[in-house]
């Protein structure tokens, strides 16, 4: 198998194939026509800045606090006389079968600056769409970065995407469900077999036990990868670039996932169409597999709701690891101005100015509540209270310390893994037949991949 990697986005060939939904950047086309955009209108015409935070038109706190953080960032911009920003705000951004983000860069009409989670990074790199935004920073606000948070945005040393946050996933519990069954803190299940003894236990009437992803995405491939690496596996080593998910481990975590929605453990479709609040605080869910990012939602909305978490069990021999997402800025390298819109990234998410660190304070500690990506905003929150919520203090004492980066792999790899969990999970699928399936995709996907190494 020969695999080719290059250090420059402007010759690469392949990114999303497959994604489910991405029609219009389907084949080897896909990078080419990313490549395609063409250099934008006039000075004064404001940059884009497409995003799923602002400008928001509903009453939730939360979103609204979310939405008002990005708009007073550029109104800040804007302020000190730089070119006009214009947020625009896409409805389903994080659903995989949204393709107006693709569409548009396809069609030579991408955004100035747009967010993407670690998942997403080679589908714009690959297609040389990334703005280099290293030149732009300095060397201390490079290495204030944590290296876990900011590997999965860089090749060859060069910087092409500036994290907002890390956010580990862990399993939330409602308290009340636990004392109603006689359990306590002490009877936190530790290990797989616990776990699903635990939901199907608790699973009764209109309450699911336990609560994971069922839908397929970006989304849920981020939530098995911490069962496949407990079990001691990957679906790409990473020194050799070569697929390993036909292994004994990737069977093991495909089979938990299977198993819990075969022994009722937990429900084929998530409660309250995938809402923790209402789900939660409704009784319709004992355990739920979430992330940092719903501390702040389960705080606005339902602040004396009382709620635990607990770090993900791990199978017999493995250790409980989890995986740390999270979004970043990016620049259109082919957009109007990408000197302009690399210097308003940079500006509010990588500089060391105090109005950047502030910038993540307020981001990180108040308006989302996640785990900061760079040491001056921990330093500065630990500074401010902001953490004193001890679930908050648990996400970043206990369960970060066992976080992985989350894996930036091209879509034909991400769909492999997610046809395999679809194909167990939800239809019974043979678990050791569907890694073999997804190993020889994979395999024969990467005998011509060129592009960015994978992480």
């Amino acid at each position: 198998m020969t695999l080719r990697t290059t250090a420059s986005g402007t010759s690469l060939s392949r990114r999303r194939l497959l994604t489910t939904g991405a029609a219009a950047l389907g084949g080897a086309a896909g990078a080419s026509t990313l490549s395609s955009c063409a250099l934008g209108g006039g000075s004064q015409e404001p940059l884009q800045f497409w995003q799923f935070y602002a400008p928001v038109d509903q009453q939730d706190p939360n979103l609204l606090a979310q939405s008002q953080w990005f708009l007073d960032r550029i109104a800040e911009w804007e302020a000190a006389g730089e070119r006009p920003v214009e947020p625009v705000y896409i409805p389903g951004y994080t659903d995989p079968t949204n393709t107006r983000l693709t569409t548009a860069f396809a069609s030579g009409n991408g955004p100035d600056i747009f967010l993407i989670s670690p998942g997403d990074f080679l589908r714009y790199y690959n297609g040389g769409v990334l703005e280099d935004l290293t030149p732009y920073m300095d060397e201390e606000a490079i290495a204030d970065f944590y290296p876990q948070a900011l590997a999965t945005r860089t090749v060859d040393g060069r910087i092409y995407g500036l994290p907002m946050e890390q956010e580990p996933l862990a399993i939330f519990y409602d308290v009340a469900t636990f004392e109603e069954q006689g359990l306590s803190e002490a009877d936190l299940p530790t290990t797989w077999e616990q776990m699903l003894e635990l939901g199907r236990q608790m699973t009764g009437g209109e309450r699911a036990g336990l609560v994971f992803e069922t839908l397929p995405g970006y989304y849920q491939n981020f939530t098995f990868y911490p069962w496949l690496w407990q079990s001691g596996g990957d679906v790409i080593d990473t020194e050799t670039q070569t697929p390993i998910f036909s292994g004994d481990a990737a069977v093991q975590a495909l089979s938990l996932f299977q198993d819990a929605i075969a022994t009722g453990a937990a429900p084929r479709t998530r409660p309250a169409n995938g809402d923790i609040v209402s789900a939660m605080t409704g009784g319709y869910a004992a355990m739920w597999q979430g992330g940092i990012f719903d501390v702040a939602a389960l705080a606005q909305n339902a602040p004396d709701y009382d709620y635990g978490i607990f770090s993900l069990p791990a199978p017999p021999g493995g250790e409980t690891t989890t995986c740390l997402g999270g979004w970043a800025w990016c620049v259109n390298a082919r957009g109007k101005d990408p000197e302009a819109a690399a210097r308003f990234t940079v500006e509010v998410m990588g500089s060391m100015r105090q109005e950047s660190i502030d910038a993540g304070v307020e981001w990180n500690g108040v308006a989302k509540g996640n785990i900061a990506a760079r040491a001056s905003v921990t330093e500065a929150i630990g500074d401010s209270g902001a953490f004193e919520d001890p679930i908050l203090q648990q996400f970043r004492d206990e369960i970060l310390p066992s976080g992985r980066a989350e894996p930036r792999f091209p879509p034909v790899i991400y769909k492999a893994v997610s046809n395999a969990i679809q194909s167990t999970m939800l239809g019974g699928a043979d678990p050791v037949r569907q890694a073999e399936i997804a190993q020889d995709a994979i395999e024969s996907y990467l005998e011509t991949y060129e592009g960015g190494p994978l992480l």
